[in-house]
């Protein structure tokens, strides 16, 4: 009986999703290395924060869309923090400036307002393996009376892939070997969501947390789960895990505020390894959607602050099912073998001392 309890304990505990902090998830899944932008010591005017940013440590290598829509500026909301967990674990220590996004009125889409752009931190310093696992985490906070829209629209996540253009923007649907994203949406009254370019595999758009839109822009991820506030500081963790090529076994979690929002442990990145890596940061945010349907009716802004990146070259080791093919096959499972030998190391170990 004794090792019957036991063992239970174990699995449930196993099972449980504990609420982490950024640096604590990333000791969690073992991501080593790690990047922090830096944040220039005074404000920055939209004349010149994009060459700070392609030229300091944001690994930044091509053009940033609409630099005239960014600056650094000093906090508007020194007073207001994230509400954290453990805040001696990652503590909230913003930097002398924080960074300023503007939406000009009556613009939408990343080509009218807002701004879009790419850093390269996909693989490892010390031994050149690619970065198949990744968390982001940054504090964003919207402007006061900030007018989310009906629509929505886009905050910045995680992308992969040889294309440098593709999977962020136009309906261009990723078939596996080109490219992801895993962005964020704000939606109206400000509930989020994660927004992902990912193929739709395996009844994916039949699961209750899963919107596949319709018009073919995106699948939305467990939508209005969370909301923003205008004029507070909220926390985004976001971690990614590649799956396994031909298995649906992708990991996606999402903390808000360091409280789990998103466990998603069935998704398909990559149909093979073409896609060998999480490039890094897809700073993307602009209201829409692609028609003027969802553009803001005035200038707004948003503010951003302590953005990092943490890295490890694993990818997903949860069990997947292989993608139905065209047969409409029965799809096969991928076993964890190394969970399955610690689950029965576990077994032994407590029967032998406790029988």
């Amino acid at each position: 009986m004794q090792a019957i309890s036991l063992l239970l304990c174990v699995s449930l505990a196993a099972a449980a999703s504990p609420n982490y902090s950024p640096s604590e998830l990333a000791a969690a899944f073992n991501l080593t290395e790690s990047l922090v932008p830096t944040f220039p010591s005074a404000p920055v005017g939209n004349g010149t924060s994009s060459a700070y940013i392609t030229s300091s440590n944001w690994l930044v290598a091509q053009d940033i869309d609409n630099p005239q829509n960014i600056q650094f500026v000093a906090d508007p909301y020194p007073n207001s923090s994230p509400v954290q967990q453990n805040p001696e674990a990652s503590p909230s220590n913003p930097s002398p400036t924080v960074l300023e996004v503007t939406y000009p009125a009556g613009s939408y889409s990343h080509g009218t307002g807002g701004t879009e752009f790419s850093n390269f931190f996909n693989e490892s310093a010390s031994s050149g393996a690619p970065f198949q696992s990744m968390l982001l985490t940054y504090e964003v906070a919207f402007g006061p009376s900030f007018n989310f829209v009906k629509g929505g629209g886009k905050l910045p996540g995680l992308r992969g892939g040889p294309s440098s253009t593709g999977c962020g923007s136009g309906g261009n649907q990723p078939d596996g070997q080109d490219c992801f994203s895993m962005r964020l949406m704000w939606r109206t009254l400000g509930t989020g969501e994660a927004y992902a370019y990912i193929p739709e595999t395996n009844n994916l758009c039949s699961e209750s947390n899963i919107i596949c839109n319709s018009d073919g822009f995106g699948t939305s991820i467990s939508r209005g789960i969370f909301s923003f506030t205008p004029t507070n500081w909220t926390r985004i963790t976001m971690l990614v895990q590649l799956n396994d090529p031909g298995y649906a076994n992708g990991r996606l979690w999402l903390y808000y505020n360091d409280l789990q929002a998103i466990r998603q442990e069935d998704l398909y990145y990559r149909s093979s390894d073409a896609i060998n890596s999480v490039q890094g940061l897809f700073f993307s945010t602009f209201f829409g959607g692609n028609d003027a349907s969802w553009a803001t009716p005035d200038q707004q802004n948003t503010y951003f602050r302590n953005i990092q990146l943490y890295a490890g070259t694993a990818p997903s080791n949860v069990t997947g099912a292989q993608p139905v093919n065209s047969f409409n096959a029965a799809p096969a499972l991928k076993s964890n073998i190394g969970f399955s030998s610690l689950v029965l190391g576990i077994i032994i170990v407590l029967t032998l001392t406790y029988s």
